[in-house]
Parts: structure tokens; sequence; C-alpha cells
């Protein structure tokens, strides 16, 4: 039985969260729910029992000395509750943590359970994954929902994804069986600078955040940060001639995407010719678009001698696919 005597009434809530972990390249979706937390000064009023979803061997609490004392911090899921000013007043749930190790559905129901007694709305997850966009790009923001009525009246997208799945997207399906509408958004983080922080991607996440929910976010120095990361990577990659020549690339291939008369399914099929083109990787990674796992190790924007085949010690960006290019060689 969830009991919630500390926490009021609330207007018009929305559940907003965000998980780390696979579904969080670039720290880009927890660090938005991080700064929604941060700027409206959130009260945890909940956390869920780490004993019963976390590997405490995959993530380790840790320990820190308060005025002389040892203390534990233990990895969970937290809720805080903050109330959003203005003319039409309204209260955020923010969920917080970590990608759970174990037990889903019961975290999911969990959740659901906190949602329904606090008399949520509807519930918008976030999410950041691998892509193949350039930084010199704004980020791209998809919405899904598996609500065909949501869909249109919020010009979502339904999702149709088949293939590997994380918690965001366990956590949506959840919602919908429960009847708690649902939306993901999904930020699309450049695969070759994939360490976090991104700010720009944040700053994406909580523009289009803004746009759904009607509400007005304080964004305090993210823009200029979002500007100080593009110009670092900026400055990395024009150190790199490959990765120089990788980005305009992408940028080509963006431009080329968003003309009209562009087809969706050759830039489709020639994305598809370039996945199968590119080395599969081990687990630890992140989302991607495809829905696979990027490979763990460094991102190709890097500082480091790690003895790979790159310039600089870094690593060789993968040759994007030439439009020329047949279906029978995409095979080799």
């Amino acid at each position: 039985m969830i009991e919630l005597e500390g926490v009021p009434e609330l207007i018009d809530p929305v559940m907003v969260a965000a998980f780390e972990g696979w579904n969080d390249a670039g720290d880009a979706a927890s660090t938005a729910v991080a700064h929604l937390d941060r700027e409206w000064k959130g009260e945890v009023f909940a956390a869920l029992d780490a004993e019963d979803y976390y590997d405490f061997q995959v993530n380790r609490p840790t320990v820190f000395m308060e005025a002389g004392v040892r203390k534990i911090t233990w990895p969970t899921t937290r809720l805080s509750v903050v109330r959003v000013g203005g003319d039409k007043p309204r209260d955020l749930v923010l969920v917080r943590g970590i990608e759970p190790s174990m037990r889903w559905r019961s975290f999911c129901n969990e959740l659901l359970g906190f949602a329904h007694e606090l008399g949520v709305e509807l519930v918008v997850i976030l999410g950041a994954l691998l892509g193949d966009t350039p930084h010199t790009r704004p980020v791209p923001i998809s919405g899904t929902t598996s609500d065909a009525d949501l869909a249109r009246r919020m010009d979502l997208e339904e999702t149709k994804y088949e293939g590997p799945t994380g918690i965001v997207g366990i956590l949506q399906e959840a919602c919908t069986h429960a009847g708690v509408p649902a939306v993901s958004l999904w930020a699309a983080v450049p695969h070759y600078v994939s360490q976090p922080p991104n700010p720009k991607a944040t700053l994406a996440l909580l523009n289009r955040l803004e746009d759904l929910i009607g509400v007005r976010i304080p964004l305090g120095e993210l823009a200029e940060d979002a500007r100080a990361w593009q110009v670092g990577v900026d400055q990395l990659a024009a150190e790199d001639s490959e990765v120089a020549e990788y980005v305009q690339t992408l940028e080509e291939a963006r431009d080329t995407a968003e003309l009209p008369e562009a087809s969706g399914e050759a830039i489709a099929r020639e994305f598809e010719r370039y996945l199968r083109r590119r080395d599969g990787g081990g687990p630890g990674g992140h989302a991607t678009a495809d829905g696979g796992e990027a490979p763990p190790g460094p991102p190709f924007l890097r500082d480091g001698r790690d003895g790979r085949d790159g310039p600089s010690g870094r690593p060789r960006p993968p040759k994007p696919p030439k439009a020329g290019d047949d279906e029978d060689s995409s095979e080799e």
C-alpha cells in the first residue's frame, strides 16, 4: 500500500521520468530531469527500495562522510514533486534513477502505483540514444506513444519499433496497459562524441518537453553550455581530418534528408546498408537508433593514446555508405 501523507494535493500533475544507463546516451535524459529538479527545488517524497531492483555489484553504493560520520548512499530511483507557477500552475512528479537490474515489471507497477495515487494525467519518459547525426545540426528529437489518439492529439509518432528495449520502452508499455497516457521523447546523440555531458541534447529534450506539456522551463546556463560544447567539439574535429570529413558526410546526409523531395524509403535503405557494414559491439554501451547497443570504449573525439589505428591515437570513424553502392556489396 502506497501512503503519501507528506504530499499535497497536486494540480494537473505530469510525471517526467529518466533513467541512467542504456537509455541515457551522453547522460542527456537524466541531466534534463536533474535540471528540472534543481531549477524548481524539488522535494523528494519517496524512494524505491534499492534491495528490490538493483544488483549492487553492477551499481555499487557509495560511502561518504557527513559531520565526521560515515554514511552510505544506495543506488535507487527517487521521486520528487515540483510546482510550476504562472497563470496556470501545475505540478510535475519527477522520477530519476538508474535502470533497474531486475524485476522490471514490479518496478514499473510500483511507479504506476505512485502515479495513480497522485492523480497523474500524463507520463513523459525521456531517453537518449546514439545516432548517426552531426553535432553541428539541431538535435533530432522524436516523440513516440503507443496511444493512437494521443499521437494524433499531440503530433507524435505511433511507435512501431521492434527489437531490444530498455526500461523506457517497458515503462511506456506498462502505462499503456494500465490506461495511463504515456509519451517517450528521445534525443539522438552523435555516436562519435558520446561521452557525457551533452548539454545540447539536454537542452533539446527540455525544449520539446516544454512544448509538449505547456510549461515554461527556466533553462539557466544550459544554452550557453550547449554553445560551448559545440565549439569544443568543433575544435576537436578540426584537429582530425578523417573525423572532419566524416562529420561533413553526416551533414550532407542530414541536409539531404530534410529536403522535401528526399525519399524517406531511400534514406532508410542507405541507413540500413551503413548499419550492416558497421562492426558489432559488446555489452556495456548505450541504445542506438536501430535498437542495438553501441560498443563500449572511447568515442572518436577523445584525447589519449589507446593503441587504436586513428590519428593521434583516436579510432578511425566508420566510412558511411555512398549513394552508388549496390545491395550485394553491403553484405561483404
